[in-house]
């Protein structure tokens, strides 16, 4: 089973901090992600506070073994595959009404991440073979349009994707954009390794938007409820509300009405206290069994 789809984004954030930083669908990488608001001394000084607290945590998601892990789960849930590798060059038109879906998370032409990825991409290696599209996904950002994209852009992405810089190029706007921010963000909010995957499958899936289908609108949504961790909350019980939201807003959506990424997953490896994301990990997927055992 393809990706469910991917939600438009609202906005992307720079970094995540007591206050969060955006740039809107609007501005492109030529126009530069830092050309809104700047932080002022007192919020770079929350930043360096938060920096040093997060470095005296475990790494969490972030140790290279949790990594890996994770982009199974993801891949499992987007693509029902446990090699994520194997997904650089994927690319179709899922019918969700964000236009093309590709890549390993599911860069959307509908969505801005893609455009994002196409122009820094091109940035550094201006003679890609998708190098030539980028005026037609600046018009077609935020619609399901292939305007000014068919017949070729399918094949060029598929053949740029046999490009390991083109590949690295994906891992870095995956990290930046998804997983650095929710990760960040989790351990901010007081949450292990599980809650850290949590909100990454959340951010990847429902995108960096404020919204109330956002993955910051969620969150939103989900402190107003319980506290978290970090004031004192428990740790199984706000991540439980977390699942709650997340759930009702992917049933609000045909597209993402299958919530078995939640279900027969996450909520399992919740239920069976497993806070930590130890493996080996079984879990189902639209029906199917994955397993990693190390």
């Amino acid at each position: 089973m393809k990706r469910a789809g991917c939600l438009l984004f609202a906005a992307l954030p720079v970094f995540v901090t007591a206050t969060v930083y955006f740039f809107t669908p609007g501005e492109t990488e030529s126009d530069g992600s830092d050309s809104g608001a700047k932080p002022s001394a007192s919020q770079s000084t929350g930043r360096a506070a938060e920096d040093a607290l997060i470095a005296d945590l475990p790494p969490g998601l972030a140790a290279p073994q949790k990594k890996e892990l994770a982009n199974k789960l993801v891949a499992s849930a987007e693509n029902s595959t446990l090699n994520w590798r194997d997904q650089y060059g994927y690319i179709e038109d899922i019918g969700d009404g964000q236009g093309y879906t590709a890549g390993i998370v599911g860069f959307c032409t509908g969505t801005h991440d893609l455009l994002v990825l196409v122009e820094r991409y091109t940035k550094d290696h201006p003679d890609n073979g998708l190098a030539r599209y980028l005026p037609a996904l600046r018009k077609v950002d935020g619609t399901d349009s292939h305007e000014g994209l068919d017949p070729g852009f399918t094949a060029a992405w598929k053949k740029e994707a046999e490009v390991a810089v083109f590949r690295e190029a994906q891992n870095e706007v995956r990290d930046r954009i998804y997983f650095e921010p929710a990760v960040r963000l989790a351990k901010l909010d007081g949450l292990g390794t599980l809650g850290q995957f949590i909100y990454y499958d959340a951010m990847v899936m429902h995108g960096p938007g404020i919204g109330p289908k956002g993955f910051y609108g969620l969150r939103e949504r989900a402190v107003s409820e319980a506290n978290t961790p970090a004031e004192g909350g428990k740790e199984k019980a706000y991540l439980d509300i977390f699942l709650d939201i997340r759930r009702a807003a992917m049933k609000s959506r045909k597209s993402h009405r299958d919530t078995s990424r939640i279900d027969t997953a996450q909520r399992r490896f919740l239920y069976d206290g497993n806070l930590a994301l130890e493996t080996p990990l079984e879990w189902a997927m639209y029906g199917e069994t994955f397993r990693v055992s190390k």
